[in-house]
C-alpha cells in the first residue's frame, strides 16, 4: 500500500503508516526543518516544502491511503482567545478535499483535535468529501490506549470510499507508565529549593511529595494534573510544543529531555530530531505518535 502525508512534520504519521506496512512515497510541510527531519529519517521518501493550498498534485504520486494533520491550533481549546491566523490554519484541511479531489485514494485518514468537528465549516467540509465518495467514520482515541506513554486524546477521521463508514475495532491496550521512558541518570539537574524557584512551582513540588513521594512528573508550567502532577506509574500527560513537565528526584528536578520526549510520542529509540532542544520539543508536540497511526492504518488495511 502506497501512502502520502500531508503536513507531515516531524514524520509521526510517516513512521506509523511504514510500521504499518505501507510505502511512504510522497510527504510535505512548510516548514524547512520539519522536511529535513522527516527526509533525514525517511530519505526513501520524497518531500515537498511547500503551502499545500498551492500544490499542484498532478507532481504528487499515485497512492492507495491519504495521510493528513492539518493544523490544530485554530480548533484546539489549548489556543486562548481568538486570533486572526486561526482562521488561516483551519483552511489547511480544505488541501485534503483538493488532494483527494484529483487522485481518489481508496483511503484518507486526517488525524486532529476531538473540536475539529466543532469548527463551524465542518459540516461543509465533510460534505465536500462525501460529494468525492468518502464515508466519514470519526474515531476518537486516547495515545496512552495504544501503546504510548502519555495521555493524548486525537481525533482520527477515517474517509473510505465504501457505500458505509469504516469503524474500526481497536482494543484498548494496557497502560505503560512514565517510569518506562525517565531517564534519572541523564539531564540538568538543580536543586528544588534554588534561589528563584517560584512558589508555585514549590507548592506542586511540595503536593507531589506528600502524595507520591520522592520520585513523581509533575507540570512545571501552566496547569494540569491538579496540583500535585503524577505517580510514574501513570503516563504522562500530552506532550506540547513547549516544555512543559518536570522531573522530581528527591532534592533536584529538571524538565522532561529530548530522548524522554521522544519515548513518550512512541518514536523509535533512534529517530533523528533537532539537536536544538526547543525546536525538537515543537515538532514531538505537533507530531502523531507513531503506534496510533500504525494501529490505525494497519486496522485500515486488514478491513480492506
Amino acid at each position: 500500500m502506497r501512502a502520502i502525508d500531508l503536513f507531515a512534520g516531524a514524520g509521526g504519521f510517516s513512521t506509523g503508516a511504514r510500521q504499518a506496512g505501507c510505502e511512504v512515497v510522497w510527504a510535505a510541510n512548510h516548514w524547512p526543518a520539519a522536511v529535513d527531519i522527516h527526509a533525514a529519517n525517511h530519505p526513501e521518501t520524497a518531500h515537498a516544502c511547500q503551502d499545500l493550498h498551492q500544490a499542484d498534485w498532478r507532481n504528487v504520486p499515485a497512492h492507495d491511503i491519504l495521510l493528513a494533520s492539518p493544523a490544530c491550533q485554530g480548533h484546539s481549546p489549548a489556543r486562548g482567545k481568538e486570533k486572526p491566523h486561526h482562521d488561516a490554519q483551519r483552511s489547511t484541511a480544505w488541501a485534503v478535499v483538493s488532494a483527494a479531489e484529483y487522485h481518489r485514494p481508496a483511503a484518507v485518514v486526517v488525524e486532529n483535535v476531538p473540536e475539529f468537528m466543532n469548527w463551524a465549516l465542518f459540516p461543509a467540509w465533510a460534505s465536500a468529501m462525501g460529494a468525492l465518495g468518502y464515508a466519514l467514520a470519526p474515531h476518537v482515541l486516547d495515545a496512552a490506549d495504544h501503546g504510548v506513554p502519555q495521555h493524548r486524546r486525537r481525533m482520527f477521521l477515517v474517509l473510505t470510499r465504501s457505500k458505509h463508514p469504516l469503524q474500526l475495532e481497536l482494543e484498548p491496550q494496557a497502560h505503560v507508565g512514565a517510569a518506562e521512558i525517565i531517564r534519572f541518570d541523564l539531564g540538568k539537574w538543580s536543586p528544588v529549593d534554588k534561589p528563584g524557584r517560584s512558589a508555585k512551582t514549590l507548592a506542586r513540588v511540595a503536593a507531589g511529595r506528600a502524595r507520591f513521594g520522592h520520585r513523581f512528573v509533575m507540570p512545571y508550567y501552566g496547569s494540569g494534573s491538579g496540583l500535585t502532577g503524577r505517580c510514574l506509574s501513570r503516563p504522562l500527560g500530552t506532550i506540547t510544543t513547549r516544555a512543559r513537565w518536570a522531573v522530581v528526584d528527591g532534592d533536584r528536578m529538571r524538565m522532561l529531555i529530548t530522548d524522554e520526549e521522544r519515548a513518550a510520542m512512541g518514536f523509535p529509540a533512534d529517530y533523528k530530531l533537532p539537536a536544538n532542544p526547543r525546536e525538537a520539543t515543537h515538532m514531538l508536540g505537533n507530531a502523531v505518535p507513531p503506534p496510533m497511526a500504525c494501529r490505525v492504518i494497519r486496522a485500515i488495511r486488514e478491513a480492506a
